[in-house]
Order: C-alpha cells, then sequence, then structure tokens
C-alpha cells in the first residue's frame, strides 16, 4: 500500500498553502513544494519502528508493568554491552542509540537548547497554542489518541507529559547518553510501541489503509518538524528573534532526539527549508479537523479552567482568554473555525503586546541573561504541572 497525495486539490490543503500559515512556512524557509518524491515519504505511512516493538513484546508484554519499567530504566542509565545477559530485541535498540552518529554535533544541540529556553514562556505558548493545537486540524494524525481514550486522561495530565518530555530533552548536555533527555526519549519511543501494539491488539475500528499504522514514522516525522519548524516560526511570529546557528540548532535537536526515537534519518529535516518541503507533501494525506479534533482542541481550552494551579476562577478564565487570543494570532482563521475555537475581544492585543516586549527584551536584555531566567521559568512551570499531577486524580 502507498498513500496517494489525495488531498492536494482539497479547499483546506489549498487555503493553507495558498494563503494560510503554509504560505508563510515557503516564505519563511525557501521552500520549493511538489510532490516529486512523494512515493518515497509516503511509504512511511506504513512503517513502524519495530525494534520498539520487540522490546515492548519481549519485556513489557512478559512481566508486570512496573517490573518492566525498572528494568527498562536500568538499562537507560547503565547502558548495554553484547555481553550483558539481556533480551535480542534490548540489545538491537542500545546498540542503536548507544551510537552517537557521524553527523551529530553538540555545540549545535547547545545552541538549539539555548533558544528553547531563551523563548522563555513564548516557548510554551508556541507549543501549546501553534504546535499541539495546530496539530489537532489533522484528522488522521489525531486517532491514535482517540484509540487509546487520550481524552479520557484529561488535557492537564496530557499537556503534563509533552511539557516534562520537552523541558527535559531541551537543557544543557540532556541528551548526553544515560542523561535525562536520553531517557525521556528511550521511554517515550517504548510509550509509542506499547500504544500501537496496544492499538492493534484492541482497537478493531482501526483503518490502517486511510490513517497508515498506528503512530507511523510519517506521523511521527511531521510530529517533530512541529517541535522544530512550527515551533521556530510561531517564535518569530511572537517577534522573538534567532541567530543562524541557534536555528540550526533547534534542528539539529529535533533531527536527533528523532533518532533516538527511532524515525528513519531520511525523514529527519536538517533546516526550515528541507522542513517545509517534506511538511507539504505529508498534509496532503491529511483530511481537516472532525468531530475528534474539536473534542481534543477544546479539551486543550479548558485545561486553563480544571488546572489548580492558578487558585482564584477568573484567573483560570482570564489564562484561558490569553491562550484563545494566542491561537487566534498563532493559526489561521480557517483552522480556529474548524476547531470551533471560540472568538473573543480584542483578541490581538496580547499577541501585540508581546511582540512589543519581545523588541524592548532584545535591546535591553543580554541573551545570556535571558536564556538563565527562561530556564528557570519554564522549569517553574514543569514542577507546578507536576505537583498537580502527582497530587491530584489527573491519572
Amino acid at each position: 500500500m502507498t498513500p496517494k497525495p489525495r488531498f492536494k486539490d482539497a479547499p483546506h490543503f489549498k487555503d493553507f498553502w495558498g494563503k494560510g500559515n503554509g504560505k508563510q512556512l515557503i516564505d519563511f524557509s525557501g521552500a520549493e513544494v511538489s510532490f516529486k518524491n512523494f512515493d518515497r515519504f509516503a511509504a512511511h505511512f506504513y512503517h513502524v519502528d519495530e525494534i520498539g516493538d520487540e522490546v515492548v513484546k519481549e519485556v513489557y508484554f512478559t512481566k508486570k508493568f512496573h517490573e518492566a519499567s525498572r528494568e527498562i530504566e536500568s538499562y537507560i542509565r547503565n547502558g548495554v554491552s553484547d555481553t550483558d545477559d539481556v533480551p535480542e530485541s534490548v540489545k538491537k535498540l542500545f546498540t542503536q542509540t548507544q551510537h552517537i552518529p557521524e553527523w551529530l554535533d553538540y555545540s549545535l544541540l547547545k545552541s538549539g537548547a539555548e533558544l528553547c529556553m531563551r523563548g522563555n514562556i513564548d516557548s510554551l505558548i508556541s507549543l501549546r497554542d501553534y504546535c499541539l493545537m495546530g496539530g489537532y486540524d489533522y484528522a488522521y494524525l489525531n486517532k491514535p489518541l482517540t484509540a487509546t481514550e487520550a481524552l479520557k486522561k484529561g488535557a492537564v495530565k496530557r499537556l503534563s507529559e509533552t511539557l516534562d518530555f520537552w523541558v527535559n530533552a531541551t537543557r544543557y548536555d540532556a541528551l548526553k547518553l544515560h542523561k535525562k533527555g536520553y531517557e525521556f526519549a528511550i521511554k517515550t519511543r517504548l510509550i509509542h510501541s506499547y500504544a500501537r501494539l496496544s492499538i492493534k491488539k484492541h482497537y478493531q475500528q482501526w483503518d490502517a489503509e486511510n490513517w497508515g499504522e498506528p503512530i507511523n514514522s510519517w506521523d511521527m516525522m511531521a510530529t517533530y518538524i512541529g517541535f522544530s519548524l512550527v515551533f521556530l516560526h510561531s517564535l518569530q511570529k511572537l517577534g522573538n528573534t534567532f541567530t543562524e546557528e541557534e536555528e540550526k540548532g533547534i534542528f539539529h535537536l529535533w533531527k536527533y532526539v528523532g533518532y533516538l526515537l527511532g524515525i528513519p534519518e531520511e525523514l529527519l529535516p536538517d533546516g526550515k527549508k528541507q522542513a517545509t518541503e517534506y511538511f507539504y507533501m505529508w498534509t496532503s494525506v491529511q483530511p481537516p479537523s472532525d468531530k475528534d479534533s474539536i473534542l481534543l482542541a477544546h479539551s486543550l481550552l479548558n485545561e486553563s479552567l480544571e488546572n489548580p494551579i492558578l487558585k482564584f476562577k477568573f484567573q483560570r478564565r482570564n489564562l484561558r482568554y490569553l491562550h484563545i487570543c494566542c491561537t487566534w494570532f498563532l493559526l489561521d482563521d480557517e483552522v480556529c473555525k474548524r476547531l470551533q475555537i471560540p472568538d473573543v475581544p480584542n483578541r490581538n492585543l496580547f499577541p501585540k503586546t508581546k511582540i512589543m516586549i519581545n523588541k524592548i527584551y532584545d535591546k535591553l536584555i543580554s541573551r545570556e541573561v535571558r536564556i538563565k531566567k527562561g530556564n528557570k521559568d519554564q522549569m517553574k512551570v514543569l514542577e507546578d504541572y507536576l505537583s498537580i499531577t502527582k497530587n491530584s486524580n489527573f491519572h
């Protein structure tokens, strides 16, 4: 089976790439979009991380979940060698992830991490109101979330997990072997495999021909383009500037995370031009929002109201309003209408104020100070999220 770019003439595809954020991405990156290499990429719609799947079958499906997790954690922290008495699949997984690819450049990882930290709260706004919310517009991409009943888990828990992964992958030296970011990448990879195998076993309605394999390599590519290209575009929209080195760094960082997650290397872009060209082809197999997309979007919007980090109701309502403003500002109007994002008064006021503040920051505050402050503020947000998910019934 090879999918066709069957939505390439659909209004949602043409609008996005002709006059929406897609067009902005082309202008931003200098991409030359076409379907020239479509078949080469499309084959990955039915490709999955078989190594990860084997580990789950041999380790997680043969013992209690917490025992399996403990075992994997010890491999992550201590490494695995050829002589260790471990399942063959585990050897394969760690042979790949412990191998440092020739292209890896630690100074670029550092620049990428610094941009993530320097973006401070804008980084978190970008992840939530552009990357995550915008992703809900791709109906087939979200099918694994529906199949694993992620909605029942609630947006607070889902956001907290995404934040935990993102923050830990984007600190200094986080991706070195056996460090925190490396650990998160391996664990996330195995969570994907576990979810995929569970979907295939329990979810009879899975439509592989149209939706691809659950959590397939091509969809994974699109997700990581969200963390790099879309994230960068969002920072720029909010008035942040970045150097060429930082830009290269962000792509390099997510390329390496993608490598650790088992995404085939030929799907991992090196820069914004390539990323936009890859993304263009992928979007042509995705229909626009459906009812599940709307449920996911509203669950994310209402997260601010459910989340007990802010004590008072009016604070929570105000936070929800600010997120709605940013969503309208960052996403296309058509996407917001499809996801049924409520319209609110003066919705450009907050994003425009942010842009103005960022211009002032650029002149007055040094890069080093902003990196330090950004790291501290992001860690504080993560701590708040982790403490409420730990101490409450958001499970």
